[in-house]
This record gives structure tokens, sequence and C-alpha cells, in this order.
């Protein structure tokens, strides 16, 4: 009781003073909530289905939705889950070492199997060392030619010599098959990567292909604007150094396109994690907004060459849904504001998601937007003012005709502290979500329930 009660004082503090100005233009008699309209999208039971606590912030009623939840298990490790979808509807982890997935919602769930025959293609070759599972972390995203493009760390094996190990792991979407290469990374220290595809056709000193990977490190690329390994067949890795910050000139212009172009529905699932900082360009590259101190953006092109781009972005973390329409994240204390263009970032239409009087500092937090389903979602770990650390989503449904949120849910218990970074007893490293094709949001969260963090699988859903 006193757990609802504290998600009811939450929820009128986070709806208070939200629609200035607006009192009376909703009947609430006659309104229902909005989860009287979902329906259960699957009819099979889960192994561990339970009822998250979500606000209808309409009318500012509380009530719960139902959601499959999972473990470690299934594809994580101590700290995270790198989480991922499909257009086909699969859900991908590989928040430890191999890609860990599941093509019916969670409930049969299937691994690529490292004793497979690595790709004859690959410059060098070996398997994983034996007594050294879990340490692994990585990384995975489907490209838009349907191919899905992964690497997994495994740092210090190979006894003294404590060699990291980066090994590509590529699902070849036209052979429906897995394969794999071990590429040796020279750095002493790689950490978590963040990857995201270069849109090709791409033409370059390296090769030639449909797309290029590019791979990060999530320890040097934020430390030292380093770390970068970049691929043109998703398997065979070379480094690539980054611009100086400081740049020279702005010497090009991107065309971003025009909204209402159907790009395909892999466009819903290609993007990359925030960490990455960069978002795919339909007409062919790569932009990092904001990635030069005076606010410009660097480019990628079809050519692997670096450029300088004079356009602004409102913020270093966008994305492009396959209606072509871009979405850009900013946060400021504890307040979010999602950007959305129609003009390929001309003008901006904002709306605010705000934690203030609520939240004391975010933790971790990820969006994710899907025009094919019309929908934005927003995820955010903070820091409760009076408590522990408290996970929670925000959906905004029809995102093409308002930007506002309409339903709040709490992701677990919401009663464990965590920090991210290695040393400390609990942790939650990042946050990481993905948008299913019908519409259900696989999301991380971590409570009390358990001694690693979890993710869960939305099952109620709009009818």
């Amino acid at each position: 009781m006193r757990a609802l009660l504290a998600v009811l004082v939450v929820a009128s503090a986070l709806t208070a003073g939200c629609f200035g100005g607006g009192e009376g233009l909703v009947d609430e008699e006659a309104m229902s909530p909005i989860w009287e309209g979902y329906a259960l999208i699957d009819q099979v039971p889960h192994d561990d289905a339970r009822t998250f606590a979500t606000v209808d912030l309409a009318l500012n009623e509380t009530g719960n939705t139902s959601w499959a939840v999972f473990n470690r298990d299934y594809g994580g490790n101590c700290c995270e889950h790198y989480l991922a979808t499909t257009t086909a509807g699969a859900i991908l982890n590989i928040g430890g070492e191999y890609p860990v997935y599941s093509v019916d919602r969670g409930h049969d769930w299937d691994t690529w199997i490292p004793g497979m025959l690595p790709d004859a293609q690959c410059r060098t070759f070996v398997p994983t060392n034996p007594g050294t599972e879990g340490l692994g972390e990585g990384s995975i995203v489907q490209a838009t030619n349907g191919d899905i493009i992964s690497m997994s760390w495994f740092p210090y094996v190979g006894g003294d010599l404590k060699l990291d190990k980066f090994y590509a792991i590529l699902y070849d979407d036209s052979e429906m098959s897995w394969r794999w290469c071990y590429n040796r990374i020279t750095e002493p220290f790689y950490d978590r990567s963040w990857q995201v595809e270069v849109i090709g056709p791409i033409d370059s000193t390296l090769g030639s292909g449909e797309w290029a990977s590019l791979v990060v490190s999530n320890f040097w690329h934020q430390t030292q604007n380093a770390g970068g390994q970049i691929s043109v067949d998703g398997l065979n890795y070379y480094p690539i150094q980054f611009p100086d910050r400081g740049g020279g000139s702005a010497d090009i212009e991107v065309d971003l396109g025009v909204y209402g172009t159907d790009l395909g529905p892999h466009w819903d699932v290609n993007k990359p994690h925030k960490e990455m900082r960069a978002f795919s360009v339909p007409s062919g590259g790569l932009m990092f907004p904001q990635y030069f101190d005076d606010g410009t953006a660097a480019f990628l092109d079809t050519t692997l060459s670096w450029n300088q781009v004079a356009m602004e972005f409102p913020s270093e973390y966008c994305h492009i849904d396959s209606m072509n329409a871009l979405h850009c994240v900013s946060v400021q204390g504890t307040t979010f504001t999602h950007h959305r263009s129609e003009d390929g970032g001309l003008t901006w239409d904002t709306m605010n998601h705000s934690l203030d009087g609520v939240a004391s500092s975010i933790e971790e937090w990820e969006f994710q937007a899907s025009a094919g389903q019309d929908l934005f979602v927003l995820n955010v770990r903070y820091q409760d003012a009076a408590g522990p650390d408290v996970d929670m989503l925000w959906h905004v449904r029809g995102v093409s005709e308002s930007l506002e949120a309409d339903t709040l849910t709490y992701l677990g218990q919401g009663d464990l502290d965590s920090t991210s970074g290695a040393g400390n007893d609990i942790r939650f490293d990042f946050a990481s979500l993905g948008i299913l094709p019908d519409g259900g949001v696989v999301v991380a969260y971590h409570d009390s329930t358990h001694e690693d963090p979890l993710f869960a699988v939305e099952l109620d859903l709009p009818a």
C-alpha cells in the first residue's frame, strides 16, 4: 500500500500543472482510463509476468499493465542489457558474450553458437577462451538491408598478455546464417562498444559494401576521441581516426530528406544506443550532431571520409524514423525536451517531459521512435529526491499529431540504488530499449527482486 501511495503521489507531482489553461477541456467523467482500451498481445503465459503501475496522464489516474520480465540468463551480465529489435519481431540482447534472441516475444530463446566455423575470409580467427565466460559484452543492431551487425568484447583474456579480444558477429540476411571473425584490438582497454550502420553503398579505400559498420569504445571514445573501428563487411574491422573536435571550416551540406518518404521498416529499428551520439542518414553516410567545439556536426560520408557540416542540432542524441521524421532529445537538469522535425532539422516542434520536484538527478536514459507504430518512448532511471532510484517509461502514442505523452509507466519496484561503473557493488551501467513491430517496448530496469539488472517486454497494447 505504501508503494502504491508513493506511485500516486509521484504521478500527481508529474502531472500537476502540465496542461496549464486546459481545465475543462477534458470531460473526465466521460472518459475511461487509456488501459481499458488495451488487450493482451500474447495469450500464452510467460514464466515471469508482472504488473507495473501505469499513469493515464490525461486523467491523472493510475492502474496496472502487464509485462514479461527476464534476468541476465537471457543475454545480460552483472550490470546491463544491450537490447534491440528486428523488423521480423525478434528481441536481441548482447549484454553478455554472444547475441541471445527470441522470435516469439520471449517464450523461447536461442543464442549464436560460438563453436560454429569462423568465416573463411577473416584475417585471423581463434575460438573463445574456455573459463572466461561472463566477462564479455557487446552491441548489436539490424542494418537497413536486414543484416544484423554485432560485436563482442572479451577483456583481459589470453594468459599473461591479457589481450582484449574483439569478435565481429554477423547475421547475413540473404544467406540466413551467422558468421564470426576475431579481430585484434591494440588498445589495452576497449570497454562496451556502441555500434551503428553507415548507410551505403560504400566505396572506400577499405573496400565496398551495402553498408559500413562503425564501432566505438565507450571508454576511449568518450575520454580521448579514439577507439573507433570500421568494417565494410561486418567481419573485418580496421581502426578509424576521428577528426579533431576543434574542426576547421564547414564545407558541405547534407540532405536529410523529405518527411513522409517511406524509408522502410528497418529505419524504426536501426537506431544505435544514444551513447553512439550519431544517426544514420537516408541519402548515405552517418551524422554526428554537435561533434565539433563550435556546435557544428561531423559527417562520415560513403567514401568513409570525414566532413564538417554547418548544421546545428538541438542535441547530440538524434534518430530518423521510417517516415523521415527527425527526433532529438536534450536534457537540462531533470527536464527532457523531445525535438521533432519534419523538414530535416530546419524547424522543430518541442515537448518537455519534466521530473522537476521528483528527481534529484538523472542516472541513465534512452529513447526511440517508431513511425510504423506512430510511437515515441523515453525511458529514464532517476534518483528519487526522497529515496532510491526509479525506472520509468513515457509513451507518446500518435507522435505525428502530438508530442504530449499519454502514459507513464513505473518499471519494477523502484526500491534499489545503483551506480554505473566498475567497482560499484550494485551496478546499472546504462539504459537500453527497443520497440517491436507490434508496438511493444522491450526495456531494461533494476529493482531489488534480482541482484542484476532485468528487462521487461510489454504485453498490454492498444487493441
